[in-house]
């Protein structure tokens, strides 16, 4: 647990480490970060795509090179559930890697630079060219399975707009009730609960826009999860989404 909390105190400094382009490798993997540094457009274009007020969730499978996730993106995300819709139509995804994972606790990806998959290059930096409101209640956390918004640190990014494109999904740690106290956060009965049992990354919730949930494929989470990275939390071994389709009944 004291290691955990070690790497998560310091996101603004990845974020800094990333947009230079450092290769100091022991610096980047003792920090744990759900953070894009994709750069925020202040007069964005192309636009962000206006939201679509929609009465049901949408489903999506993410087929990747490890397997398939089947995620769910909730009704009321409806800024993110429309750009989502959107970069999935354009076919944004197809290709991109799993740039950053840290074990126990998040997968990243969403960075369409990443599709040149250039050796030893790290990757964090891009997306479409806009960020997205923030959509962060309180009903939504960071339970194990979690999708959620990557984002620039709060010192830059005060209003915690999301990335255009850059997500991730928890795999997160389990964390009994009597640890959550640490965080000074409040939690509910549910939250508990989950984080006691499935486990996920309590200390984000407040700070980063959850708009989905894994319904099917969790071992493909942990198989990412638990792969092998080089320093930089880049995965020794190239994983990457093939492509992303929305489940119509």
């Amino acid at each position: 647990m004291k290691n955990v909390l070690v790497k998560i105190s310091a996101l603004a400094f990845t974020c800094i480490l990333a947009l230079t382009a450092c290769n100091n490798s022991t610096k980047e993997t003792t920090e744990q970060t759900a953070e894009s540094t994709e750069t925020p457009s202040i007069s964005a274009t192309p636009e962000a795509p206006k939201p679509i007020v929609s009465t049901e969730d949408k489903f999506y499978t993410i087929k990747t090179s490890a397997g398939d996730i089947k995620v769910r993106l909730y009704k009321e995300c409806p800024m993110h559930q429309a750009n989502f819709a959107k970069l999935v139509a354009e076919k944004f995804y197809d290709g991109v890697l799993f740039h950053r994972v840290i074990k126990g606790f998040m997968i990243q990806t969403g960075d369409p630079d990443s599709k040149k998959a250039e050796p030893g290059q790290q990757y964090g930096v891009g997306g479409p060219g806009y960020t997205i409101p923030a959509e962060i209640l309180p009903n939504f956390y960071h339970k194990k399975g979690a999708l959620a918004a990557a984002r620039q640190g709060d010192e830059v990014n005060p209003y915690r707009e999301s990335s255009g494109s850059q997500f991730y999904i928890v795999q997160g740690a389990i964390m009994p009730k009597e640890q959550l106290v640490q965080f000074g956060k409040p939690y509910s009965e549910a939250a508990i609960k989950d984080y006691a049992t499935i486990g996920g990354t309590p200390q984000l919730d407040g700070d980063y826009t959850v708009f989905g949930e894994t319904v099917s494929g969790i071992e493909v989470v942990d198989a990412i999860g638990n792969t092998l990275t080089n320093p930089g939390d880049r995965p020794k071994k190239d994983l990457k989404i093939i492509s992303i389709t929305e489940d119509v009944k």
